[in-house]
């Protein structure tokens, strides 16, 4: 144990894996315990007489019509494929069973036709016994989707190595805080504000602890994406009185306040947790890009002030601002595009249209998103102007990362490299590397370019005469 410590106590990847190991085990333990928490009397995803099976068409029975007038213009027709599919999970799972494909002159865009090997969605309202008809729901398309989630997951460990596979497990405990936690506390009753605040906290501590580790430009990225966080709930608090919003923006909406579950969801802080979540990713992303890209210019050009390298800041955030904020009015426009076409048709005016509660809460998303990343800007780049400009706290920082100040002559010497070396071309006479001064007393050196005990790597030493 004392070898282990005297090996690697002074290594600062030895360092950055523990804090990752530390990060990622209270994450898993912090999930767990609050979805233990929130699901405690909470009963979802399982109706009583209901099932929803997956299964695959092993053959087509027949086909039956049906029309009927009414009125003396408009007749009926009402159109039903009968089939046979083997059950492929639950409780039916490997019985075949007899199922109806329904269709009528009035749907718009009919189902493709079944075909024997399909796979698709059974629905079954029946008796347990599973006697009663099955109804087809859908085509079975969540194995395309994970082929494209799988996809994308090799994509991502292809071009960011460790940094791809960082990100897809902040990734993954993005996802369950948001399902496993936020989403059933919200169904269970709990403070629907409160919650969606412990969410951002988590998940933007979380996400920068993971992917950069126990460093200062993580550090920048929490404060100044927090401070975002919080302008945007500010915000929409202030909007949400002001417009005088009830909550009521879909039909979804109204579904919720007729649940019989018992408890009471107030509509109007889900536009709160809508909002503020929805923001979250795009102030994190800004304040990484300023905290990267600030970091990497001091740590090319030490000697800039603070006043330097804070208008470097802004000008950074000037750019990325001008994108982010079309990101996101395209993302929420893009979103809900068939309802804004649908309104449009059935407005008798413009200011009709966007006076309406659901135009208002996509208005409010894009706005408020893009003043928390105007407000983001400058506080971070002012907190890592004065960060990485600050002695005393370079002085930390090097302590922290800098083996040589622990001085051990048998402790493995690390050579701090930029994070991104592998654009960088490699110039052997920029690398130091650490001497044996008790081997180089009983020996002349001529032309060495030694220097407190560092010399030029590839450079050569005149050999003794």
């Amino acid at each position: 144990m004392a070898e282990f410590k005297k090996k690697y106590r002074t290594t600062p990847k030895f360092r950055s894996f523990v804090v990752w190991v530390c990060a990622v085990l209270i994450s898993l333990i912090l999930i767990i315990a609050a979805n233990k928490i929130v699901t405690k009397d909470l009963n979802i995803l399982h109706a009583e007489d209901a099932y929803a099976e997956k299964a695959k068409i092993t053959s087509i029975e027949n086909k039956e019509s049906s029309s009927y007038s009414l009125s003396e213009d408009v007749e009926y027709q009402d159109d039903r494929l009968y089939f046979k599919a083997r059950i492929l999970t639950g409780e039916f799972k490997g019985q075949e069973v007899l199922g109806a494909q329904t269709s009528d002159n009035y749907t718009l865009d009919p189902d493709q036709p079944l075909s024997v090997g399909d796979k698709v969605i059974l629905y079954n309202y029946g008796a347990k016994e599973g006697e009663a008809d099955w109804v087809f729901g859908g085509f079975y398309r969540l194995d395309g989707m994970i082929r494209l989630g799988l996809l994308f997951c090799a994509a991502l460990l292809f071009f960011g190595h460790w940094k791809g596979l960082n990100t897809l497990i902040s990734l993954a405990f993005t996802c369950m805080a948001v399902f496993m936690v936020f989403v059933p506390s919200v169904l269970a009753g709990y403070n629907v504000y409160v919650m969606t605040c412990l969410t951002c906290v988590y998940v933007i501590i979380m996400t920068l602890l993971i992917t950069s580790g126990a460093t200062e430009k993580a550090l920048t990225t929490i404060l100044g994406c927090t401070f975002g966080v919080a302008v945007a709930a500010i915000l929409e608090l202030f909007f949400e009185h002001a417009l005088r919003l009830t909550g009521i923006i879909d039909e979804h909406s109204i579904y919720l306040g007729y649940l019989d579950s018992g408890v009471v969801i107030d509509l109007k802080s889900l536009i709160f947790g809508m909002i503020v979540i929805g923001a979250m990713g795009a102030v994190m992303d800004v304040a990484m890009d300023i905290s990267s890209a600030l970091h990497e210019l001091h740590y090319r050009a030490p000697d800039l002030t603070f006043r330097e390298l804070y208008q470097s800041g802004i000008t950074i955030g000037r750019d990325v601002m001008g994108t982010m904020a079309n990101t996101l009015v395209l993302a929420y426009i893009g979103s809900s595009l068939c309802t804004i076409l649908l309104l449009i048709t059935y407005s008798s005016s413009l200011r009709e249209l966007l006076n309406r509660e659901n135009i208002i809460v996509e208005l409010m998303q894009a706005l408020i998103g893009s003043s928390a990343i105007l407000l983001t800007m400058p506080l971070t780049s002012a907190i890592c102007s004065f960060l990485y400009t600050n002695k005393s706290f370079l002085k930390l920082e090097k302590n922290a990362q800098d083996p040589s100040n622990d001085f051990d002559p048998d402790a493995p010497v690390t050579v701090l490299e930029p994070e991104h070396k592998s654009i960088i071309p490699k110039d052997p006479f920029t690398v130091l590397k650490k001497t044996d001064l008790l081997k180089s007393k009983n020996k002349k050196e001529k032309g060495s370019s030694a220097f407190n005990g560092y010399y030029y790597e590839g450079q050569k030493q005149d050999e003794e005469k």
